[in-house]
C-alpha cells in the first residue's frame, strides 16, 4: 500500500523498533495526527485468545474517565415510565412500535441503541437491520437494561464497548487528537484495565500480547503494556 507524503513525514517521527511509555506514545499520537479534522485515537490490542471458542470470547464495556470526544446519539426502545426515564437522562429518540417502524423505513440517525428487556420482542424484528450495523442491543454490552438512567448517562458520557475480532485483536477508539496527553493516557489505562479484567476462563498463557495506538490514518505507535496497567492501578 502506497502512503502519501503527510503519512510518510508523520511515520518518520516513530521508531518502529521501540516500545514507548504511555505518556510518550500519547504525545507522539498527537504529534503524528496530520489530518485536517480532530482525528480519533484508537487502541489495537492483540490478545492470546482464540475467539472461535466460546470460553475465549472477550467482550465488555468501560466508561472512559475523559469521555470519547464524540457526541453520541442514543435511541431507546422503551415505553411508559421507562420511556420518560430515558428522555430525562438525555436519550435522543425514545419509542416502541413507532420507533421500530421508523427504522424499518430507513431511519438510522443514531450511534447506540438501548432497550428494556420487555421491549426486545419488538426490537427482534430489526435483527437484520441493526445486526449488520453492530447496533443490536445486547445484554453483554449493557445495552439491554431497565436501568435506563444510568445506561443513557454512561453512553453519553463516554462508555465504549470492546469486542475481540476473529484475529484475536480488539480495536477501540479511546479519545481524540485534541485531548491532552494526560487524558489520553488515563482513558487508555481505563480501557486496557477493563480488557484485562475481562480475561476469559479459557485463556491460556500470555493474555495481553501487544498494544499499538494510532490516530486516524496515522502511523502505529507501540506502547509498553505493563506501564499502561501500572497507570491504571495508580489511578
Amino acid at each position: 500500500m502506497a502512503h502519501g507524503k503527510k503519512y510518510i513525514e508523520a511515520a518518520k517521527l516513530v521508531d518502529r523498533d521501540r516500545i514507548y511509555s504511555p505518556e510518550e506514545a500519547a504525545g507522539l499520537a498527537k504529534e503524528t495526527a496530520y489530518v485536517s479534522f480532530d482525528s480519533t485515537v484508537e487502541a489495537h490490542l492483540r490478545l492470546g485468545v482464540d475467539p472461535r471458542h466460546a470460553d475465549q470470547m472477550v467482550r465488555g464495556t468501560v466508561v472512559l474517565p475523559h469521555g470519547t470526544g464524540k457526541v453520541v446519539r442514543v435511541a431507546v426502545f422503551a415505553q411508559g415510565d421507562k420511556a420518560q426515564e430515558a428522555l430525562k437522562a438525555g436519550a435522543d429518540e425514545v419509542g416502541g412500535e413507532d420507533l421500530v417502524k421508523r427504522i424499518e423505513a430507513g431511519w438510522l440517525d443514531f450511534d447506540v441503541a438501548l432497550a428494556t428487556p420487555d421491549s426486545m420482542g419488538l426490537v427482534g424484528k430489526l435483527g437484520k437491520i441493526l445486526g449488520r450495523r453492530g447496533l443490536m442491543p445486547n445484554p453483554k454490552a449493557g445495552t439491554i437494561t431497565f436501568d435506563l438512567d444510568r445506561a443513557v448517562r454512561e453512553v453519553k458520557g463516554g462508555r465504549v464497548e470492546f469486542k475481540v475480532d476473529k484475529a484475536g485483536i480488539i480495536h477501540t477508539a479511546f479519545g481524540r487528537s485534541s485531548f491532552e496527553a494526560e487524558a489520553l493516557v488515563a482513558n487508555l489505562a481505563a480501557l486496557i484495565d477493563a480488557i484485562n479484567r475481562a480475561k476469559p476462563s479459557g485463556a491460556k498463557g500470555q493474555y495481553l500480547k501487544g498494544l499499538t495506538i494510532a490516530t486516524t490514518m496515522g502511523p502505529g505507535i507501540r506502547v509498553d503494556l505493563p506501564a499502561v496497567l501500572a497507570a491504571a492501578a495508580a489511578a
